[in-house]
C-alpha cells in the first residue's frame, strides 16, 4: 500500500457499482472529487444480487483488517427484483430473502469499526421498452419492470429506516428528472453520465448533512499535503482558503 494512509471509501454492489467507473460515471467523479482526501475503492460486481454479495462480505471486508473503510456505498437490488422467471440466468432473489440479505450486509459493515459509515443505494428505476428492445437482440426476455424496482426499493428504504442506515432512494431520485427515461440510461437500465450525476448529488447531500465527525463531504476535507502547496500572500492557510484556490470542483458543493 502506498501511503500516507487515506480515508477509504468503498463502492459495493453489482454492475450499477461496477460501471460507475466508466467515463463520467458516477464512481469516477467521485475519485475526481477526493482525489486529494480518499481512496475511492471499486468492488463491484456485473451481475451479481444481494445473495452473491453476502457470500464475499468477509473476504471483500475482513474484521481483522488493519484499515477499515471510513464509509461503504452499497447497492444491490437491480438483479434481485428481475422476475424469477427470467430467461437464462439465476438472478431473481425473493423479497425477503433479499431484505435479510441487506440486513445481514449492514450489521457486518456496522461492524468493522465505530468510525465506518455507511450508505444504501437502492435500486434505480428501469426503462423498460429499451431494456425489452436490447433483449429482443438477444433472443431474451429481459424479466424487469419498473414496479418490481419500485418493490424492492422500497423494501431497501424501509430497512434502512429501521436499522438507521443513510439510505438514498434512487428509484425516486432519477425519476425527478426531466425526461429520465431517454437521458438518465445508456441501455435502459445501467446509468448515463446525466444519471450519474445524480448519484454524485444525492451521495454529496448525504455526506452534507450527515452529523458524522469528522465529515466525509469533499468540501469539508484538508487536501492531502497542504502543507507544501503554495501559500497566501499573508502565509496562512485555511480550509476556507483551500476550497478558494485549489478546488476546482465547487460547482459539485451542495
Amino acid at each position: 500500500m502506498v501511503g500516507p494512509a487515506r480515508h477509504q471509501f468503498v463502492l459495493f454492489g453489482s454492475s450499477i457499482v461496477e460501471y460507475s467507473y466508466h467515463s463520467d460515471g458516477w464512481g469516477a467523479t467521485l475519485a475526481d472529487l477526493y482525489s486529494r482526501q480518499a481512496d475511492i475503492m471499486l468492488r463491484g460486481y456485473g451481475g451479481w444480487n444481494s445473495r452473491i454479495g453476502l457470500k464475499v462480505l468477509e473476504q471483500v471486508f475482513p474484521k481483522d483488517a488493519a484499515v477499515q473503510p471510513s464509509l461503504v456505498v452499497v447497492n444491490f437490488g437491480g438483479n434481485d427484483s428481475v422476475d424469477p422467471n427470467f430467461d437464462g440466468f439465476d438472478f431473481h432473489v425473493p423479497l425477503s430473502d433479499y431484505v435479510e440479505n441487506m440486513k445481514k450486509i449492514a450489521i457486518h459493515l456496522k461492524s468493522l469499526s465505530e468510525n465506518t459509515r455507511i450508505i444504501f443505494l437502492t435500486t434505480p428505476p428501469v426503462h423498460e421498452e429499451q431494456v425489452r428492445e436490447n433483449f429482443d437482440r438477444l433472443g431474451i426476455k429481459s424479466g424487469r419492470t419498473n414496479e418490481l424496482t419500485r418493490v424492492y426499493s422500497e423494501a431497501c428504504v424501509q430497512l434502512c429506516n429501521e436499522m438507521g442506515i443513510k439510505v438514498i432512494n434512487l428509484w425516486t431520485a432519477i425519476q425527478k428528472a426531466k425526461d429520465w427515461r431517454t437521458t438518465c440510461f445508456s441501455d435502459g437500465m445501467h446509468l448515463s453520465s446525466e444519471g450519474s450525476k445524480i448519484v454524485v448529488k444525492e451521495i454529496l447531500k448525504v455526506l452534507k448533512e450527515a452529523d458524522w465527525e469528522p465529515s466525509l463531504h469533499f468540501m469539508s476535507m484538508m487536501p492531502e499535503y497542504v502543507e507544501y502547496s503554495p501559500r497566501p500572500a499573508d502565509g496562512t492557510i485555511t480550509l476556507d482558503k483551500i476550497r478558494k484556490i485549489f478546488n476546482r470542483n465547487s460547482h459539485w458543493e451542495i
